[in-house]
C-alpha cells in the first residue's frame, strides 16, 4: 500500500508491503523491515532492520536479512482523533503529529484534510499526570501552539494544537492523572 503521510507539516510518500508477518517500509530511498507487535490498545513494539538504499524495483516478498543487519527496538504510543484524522505518535518522550492524506484515511468521510471545520479532540498520547494547562476555555489558539503539559516517565511532554481553533472545552485539571487516549480538550474551528 502507498500512503501520503504528513509528519509535523511535512508531506512524505511511504510504501508499505506485508509479507511473512513483517512489513517492508520504503521511505526516501531507504528500506526498513519492521516486525510489529501490539503491547496494548495504544502501544506498539517495533523491531526495525535497516537494509539500506532501495533501487526502486522492490519485490513484494520480504526475504530474511543477514544476521549482520543492525536491529533497533522502539516502543510507540499511538492516539488517533477519528473526527479530525489527526494522530499523535509518541516515540520515547517525543510526541509527533501525524496525518494520513489522500490515498488512505482512518475512517474519514471526506478528503479535505486537517480538521476541516470539525472539532479537534486533543487526546493523551500516554498515561501520565497533567502538569500545566496553558490555555483557557474560549481562548483562540494557533496551529502547533502548546496547550497542555503532561508528565510521563519523569519527562514533560507539551501537547500542541493540530490546527488553528478555539478551545471549547477542557476536560482535565492540573494534577490529574490520565490514561492514554483520555480526552483532554476540545477545540472548535477558528
Amino acid at each position: 500500500m502507498q500512503y501520503e503521510v504528513e509528519v509535523d507539516s511535512r508531506l512524505r510518500l511511504v510504501q508499505v508491503h506485508r509479507a511473512d508477518g513483517r512489513f517492508t517500509v520504503l521511505l526516501d530511498g531507504k528500506k526498513w523491515v519492521v516486525d510489529a507487535a501490539r503491547v496494548d490498545p495504544y502501544t506498539l513494539s517495533l523491531l526495525i532492520e535497516t537494509s539500506g538504499a532501495s533501487n526502486g524495483a522492490e519485490s513484494r516478498q520480504t526475504q530474511p536479512l543477514p544476521t549482520t543487519v543492525p536491529v533497533r527496538s522502539h516502543e510507540l504510543t499511538l492516539t488517533t482523533d477519528r473526527d479530525s484524522g489527526q494522530m499523535t505518535i509518541t516515540a520515547g518522550a517525543v510526541p509527533v503529529s501525524v496525518a494520513l492524506n489522500s490515498r488512505r484515511r482512518w475512517n474519514r468521510q471526506d478528503d479535505r484534510g486537517g480538521a476541516a471545520g470539525g472539532p479537534q479532540r486533543l487526546l493523551a498520547p500516554m498515561p501520565g499526570k497533567i502538569v500545566r494547562i496553558l490555555v483557557a476555555a474560549g481562548q483562540a489558539v494557533k496551529q502547533r501552539q502548546p496547550l497542555i503539559v503532561v508528565e510521563a516517565m519523569k519527562m514533560e511532554n507539551e501537547l500542541r494544537a493540530g490546527a488553528d481553533g478555539i478551545v471549547t472545552e477542557l476536560h482535565i485539571q492540573e494534577g490529574q492523572s490520565v490514561d492514554a487516549g483520555t480526552l483532554l480538550a476540545t477545540l472548535g474551528p477558528a
